[in-house]
């Protein structure tokens, strides 16, 4: 049975992802893209699921569970320490967080929120797929994904503020651009992924956007994705439609 890690499954996209991939995966074998893995898609996955809090979304996954704080260095060893020596064949960075709207404009923004941000959305992946390199090499198959953010887009960027997280996000881009280069030759597939406007509890904002969907959906779109492209896509930025998004 393959070995998933998903990160911030105590809520949200994350704990969309861990029920994914809990389950035996059967609902997406008709689409082509991923029907090259379907044989492996029937086993499900040995789901290690991790947050910062034990919360009650989190305790309720029928997988291994795992207080995992991404801020935190020595959190994150004794977390990669209880995997020694096992595969990992998928790592989902989904931890993330997003400050109000008003602590994060240009007149507001401070250090700690900026801090905050940067340790969560943008070290925490890098730091992470680092302490776990070991264990995704023992992979025959090994993806990473990080969820992103379209804000994160430069180029797509006309509507300004969101200092922190829009920074953080365009720095995880990075991030995970560079990891796709050096991890190509040892065979690890990148994924940076945009969810769209998702319901969930980072911003409160978006529960009435008429663009906005339900966390299933967007992991669903992201994990059809994710799971269905090879090394030729490696370090590309998804939107859940399927389509790229510029940098």
């Amino acid at each position: 049975m393959p070995t998933a890690v998903v990160t911030g499954a105590g809520s949200g996209i994350g704990n969309a992802f861990a029920r994914i991939l809990i389950d035996e995966v059967r609902s997406f074998k008709q689409l082509s893209h991923v029907e090259v893995q379907a044989k492996q898609d029937e086993q499900g996955y040995e789901v290690h699921a991790a947050d910062f809090t034990p919360s009650a979304a989190l305790q309720e996954l029928q997988c291994r569970l795992h207080v995992l704080d991404v801020r935190k260095q020595d959190s994150i060893f004794a977390f990669a320490e209880q995997l020694s020596n096992k595969p990992i064949d998928v790592l989902l960075n989904v931890a993330g967080v997003m400050s109000p709207q008003d602590d994060d404009r240009f007149e507001t923004v401070s250090p700690e929120v900026l801090t905050k941000t940067f340790e969560t959305n943008t070290f925490g992946p890098l730091l992470l797929t680092q302490a776990l390199l070991s264990n995704l090499l023992l992979s025959d198959n090994p993806r990473v994904g990080i969820v992103s953010s379209r804000v994160g887009s430069i180029e797509d960027n006309n509507t300004g503020g969101s200092y922190a997280y829009r920074a953080s996000k365009a720095a995880v881009n990075s991030v995970g651009k560079s990891m796709s280069v050096d991890l190509k030759q040892r065979g690890i597939v990148v994924s940076l992924l945009h969810p769209g406007i998702t319901r969930t509890n980072i911003s409160a904002s978006v529960t009435q956007h008429p663009e906005s969907v339900e966390p299933e959906e967007a992991a669903g779109k992201l994990w059809r994705i994710m799971s269905g492209v090879g090394m030729e896509d490696t370090g590309k930025f998804w939107h859940r439609e399927g389509y790229e998004l510029p940098w």
